[in-house]
């Protein structure tokens, strides 16, 4: 875990491990499902490979170190900022091996340049600001791929995860249903940690005063959603707002994405495969829409993005704010579904270990919960070295929330504020609600 006190040593066991889970994610895929279908949605995995390693290249070996570029070509190939998503799939890529030869050699270059001396000394504040922003750059492009996976229905990534002894705590012996409630107050919303790196959008904490709320202390399951469907959800106009129903006539949606009805059974699609719909798992891969149209059918409403960082993070007696739900303690499999150990979702009602202060379960890992809030600048906001991250899409994206399964546990908390536009339904994406 990637703190203050971290050495080089630390940083670049780090990327080397986030290397490899990289190219395992795209092991078994050949030149030809490396570029893929056009897709508005996704990047050309070959593309997006290239992109993490020249990523890291530009802001640890090229500005952190003064080093000249590796790729004479990498800045029109593979810098996001300029090459524009659409023109991805035209560009003269190098092939899948001549891409993982680049990925090397730049790991290869970091490893010497951090490892030759002073190993296990503290890397300077400026170094340790990009080899973290590097790391954590390429644990988001690994929890792209897998949804490009499911998106392009590719059979689920082979990973060889590490055991963990405290993976037997699955599921909860009394019931979890209904709603948590949080008296509100003030409460410090931001990233306060201690633990070094923080992304421009957390920053600056600031107070913020929350009225009291009950929200769920699940996830919404895919029994709830289908209950919706069935219910004609889709369809009632008076559920969806403008920008909804707009969304629901252009693409004649009747219900979520790789779902499918047979023989009067929901199925969905996992990756490539067919399987029977889970009463008891949350419902993923809806859009900002979708759970808004839910919750009108329901009489409820989603959480704004304090709602939610107060039900995760404090603490109703004493005030203090967590890290995590559970408390300061790193995640483990008994907490949370995170680092791709399950390949997938859990049941709602597994992982007690992880819950809240108030009891809510879940709210790291498992699926990404949209919030109410749109995403936009914290008072005071000032904008990282990179800052093509966080800027560009204040205003017309939305907040969400905890992470999923798929998410690395070194990457997220409580304050971790992740953001889509309200038609995404390709990421690992779900919601919980707050009674109106």
């Amino acid at each position: 875990m990637i703190t203050a006190a971290s050495t080089k040593t630390d940083y670049i066991s780090d990327l080397q491990e986030a290397r490899r889970r990289t190219l395992a994610l795209v092991a078994d895929l050949d030149d030809e499902q490396m570029i893929g279908p056009r897709l508005q949605i996704v990047n050309p995995l070959r593309w997006e490979i290239g992109h993490v390693a020249w990523f890291q290249e530009y802001w640890v070996l090229r500005y952190v170190c003064g080093r000249q570029p590796i790729l004479a070509n990498g800045d029109p190939l593979y810098d996001s900022a300029t090459v524009a998503h659409d023109t991805r799939w035209d560009l003269p890529l190098p092939t899948k091996s001549e891409t993982i030869a680049y990925m090397t050699q730049v790991i290869d270059e970091i490893s010497r340049q951090f490892g030759e001396s002073g190993s296990n000394d503290r890397p300077s504040s400026d170094a340790a600001y990009f080899l973290a922003l590097a790391l954590f750059h390429e644990d988001m492009h690994g929890e792209a791929i897998t949804y490009t996976r499911q998106t392009l229905a590719c059979r689920a990534p082979r990973l060889t995860i590490a055991e963990d002894s405290h993976a037997d705590n699955q599921l909860l012996v009394q019931d979890v249903a209904g709603d948590a409630f949080v008296r509100g107050g003030s409460f410090i919303a931001g990233n306060t940690s201690e633990h070094g790196f923080v992304f421009d959008n957390e920053q600056q904490p600031f107070k913020v005063r929350v009225e009291p709320f009950r929200i769920s202390r699940t996830a919404t399951t895919n029994g709830e959603f289908a209950r919706f469907v069935e219910d004609a959800g889709y369809q009632r106009r008076e559920l969806w707002s403008d920008e909804g129903w707009a969304w629901r006539e252009a693409t004649q949606a009747t219900h979520p994405v790789y779902w499918n009805r047979d023989n009067g059974r929901w199925f969905r699609r996992n990756f490539d495969h067919v399987v029977p719909l889970e009463e008891h798992a949350p419902v993923l891969h809806v859009n900002w829409y979708e759970a808004e149209a839910f919750c009108r059918w329901s009489n409820r409403r989603l959480p704004t993005e304090f709602e939610w960082e107060m039900a995760a993070s404090c603490e109703p007696d004493s005030g203090r704010k967590r890290r995590f739900p559970w408390g300061d303690e790193e995640p483990t499999a008994a907490r949370a579904n995170l680092d791709s150990r399950n390949l997938g979702i859990k049941d709602v009602r597994a992982l007690p270990a992880g819950d809240s202060a108030f009891g809510c379960r879940q709210m790291i890992g498992n699926v990404w919960e949209w919030t109410a809030s749109d995403f936009t600048p914290y008072p005071g906001f000032v904008a990282g070295p990179y800052k093509e991250y966080s800027e560009p899409w204040f205003g017309n994206h939305k907040v969400l929330r905890g992470g999923c399964w798929a998410t690395r546990s070194r990457l997220i908390s409580n304050t971790y504020r992740n953001f889509y536009l309200p038609d995404r339904r390709d990421v690992w994406a779900g919601f919980r609600t707050c009674a109106c």
